[in-house]
């Protein structure tokens, strides 16, 4: 199998606040500090022996990936790498970072989950740390807040204007959901310092895994 994909020198600097116009092109990210891509994929259900020859998103996208099957678990492939200090998993269909945050966040690991949900908005943005779902909000709808520590953004939430002093009143309620999501990345990006290379979505060359279901991993 391939090198793992680092990200520098290839988009590396871009953040993530561009996710914000990237809807039917990315089923999910997760990122996760402390341990390395590998164990990333591991802990979203990958057997670590069985990754491909690093591929390109729009390879990812050409592999037999059935999402949903009534009655059962779609398939879930990942694509993963590093970059900024973090690992991530780029997902395809039904993968499992929101079944498996806590799972993946055992250990001391921190983890970021981002899924755009175009489908039935609004994105939703959730932070697990040592094993506990921390904090979580939908983007655009930040007022609404969960986990062990509900708040734990929201002095930044309401610095970058998102929200107002209250804690529950929308500053930007005329603003279109793309304005809205770049608004609250913002926040997330320099709250953990996050980044994703551009071209992972892309070009980017990354070693796939399946973490659920029978995907056909063959192109």
């Amino acid at each position: 199998m391939g090198e793992v994909g680092q990200g520098e020198g290839v988009g590396a600097g871009d953040g993530i606040r561009w996710l914000a116009g990237v809807c039917w092109d990315l089923d999910g990210v997760v990122f996760a500090r402390g341990i390395p891509p590998l164990e990333l994929a591991r802990r979203m259900g990958a057997d670590p022996a069985a990754g491909t020859e690093p591929i390109s998103g729009t390879e990812a996208w050409e592999l037999d990936i059935e999402s949903y099957r009534p009655g059962e678990d779609g398939d879930g492939v990942v694509r993963v790498g590093e970059a900024g200090g973090w690992s991530f998993a780029i997902e395809y269909g039904d993968s499992t970072g929101a079944d498996r945050l806590t799972e993946i966040a055992r250990d001391g690991v921190e983890v970021v989950h981002y899924r755009p949900r175009p489908e039935h908005p609004p994105a939703m943005f959730d932070y697990a740390r040592d094993g506990a779902a921390v904090c979580g909000f939908g983007l655009g709808e930040e007022r609404w807040r969960w986990g062990q520590e509900p708040d734990l953004m929201l002095a930044e939430l309401v610095a970058a204007r998102v929200l107002e002093a209250d804690g529950v009143t929308s500053v930007a309620q005329e603003e279109d959901r793309t304005a809205v999501r770049t608004r609250s990345l913002g926040v997330i990006e320099r709250r953990f310092g996050l980044d994703l290379p551009r071209a992972a979505l892309g070009g980017l060359l990354l070693p796939a895994y399946a973490v659920r279901g029978t995907p056909g991993m063959g192109l």
